[in-house]
């Protein structure tokens, strides 16, 4: 037999009751969810109604098998405008698909030289340079000193200057040469 001081008791501790999610999905509320008593109506022909009472224009919205969309939210009294709301939706998506794709970021490339570069391997480097700006992208150059080179910055300032004076056509210097330790740094950007 089990003594009653033996048993232990448990207890359930209870979470907080949390309330559901709310129902905004991020686009413009429809039908039910709009919370004005009056809005001003656009019909699916695209005629003006003036200021309807929400009851009202959710019963027209109903005869033509349509949904009242809220366009203008902020307006007094909002906007609503009757419309299939599931082609609002497909047709806005659309165009914000095709607003990315139209859309181009812009990368910075780099490139690394020397100060006692071989005049072959700099026109290489160029080359690419002038194909970076038609992409459309941004150039960081890149002059890296090795040892008893620091004494000679002089060298690399000359250096970085020329492709200034080469690029000045295409592109514009959107920051001006600087030395970071060991290595003097210059962005271009095209024009």
């Amino acid at each position: 037999m089990l003594e009653s001081s033996t048993i232990e008791e448990f207890t359930a501790i209870r979470r907080p009751h949390r309330a559901p999610p709310s129902p905004n999905k991020g686009g413009p509320r429809i039908n039910e969810e709009i919370p004005a008593s009056e809005v001003q109506l656009i019909d699916h022909e695209g005629t003006n109604h003036g200021t309807v009472p929400i009851e009202r224009a959710l019963a027209i919205a109903v005869e033509a098998g349509l949904d009242l969309v809220e366009i203008s939210p902020n307006n007094d009294p909002p906007v609503a405008k009757i419309l299939d709301y599931g082609r609002f939706k497909y047709q806005s998506q659309k165009k914000a698909a095709e607003a990315r794709k139209k859309q181009k970021t812009v990368e910075i490339k780099e490139i690394k030289m020397r100060p006692n570069i071989d005049v072959h391997d700099y026109d290489v480097k160029m080359r690419s340079v002038r194909r970076f700006f038609e992409e459309g992208d941004k150039v960081k150059v890149t002059l890296r000193f090795r040892g008893r080179e620091m004494a000679h910055q002089e060298i690399g300032m000359k250096l970085l200057d020329r492709v200034k004076e080469e690029t000045a056509p295409i592109a514009k210097v959107e920051a001006e040469p600087r030395l970071e330790g060991r290595q003097m740094t210059m962005v271009l950007a095209p024009r």
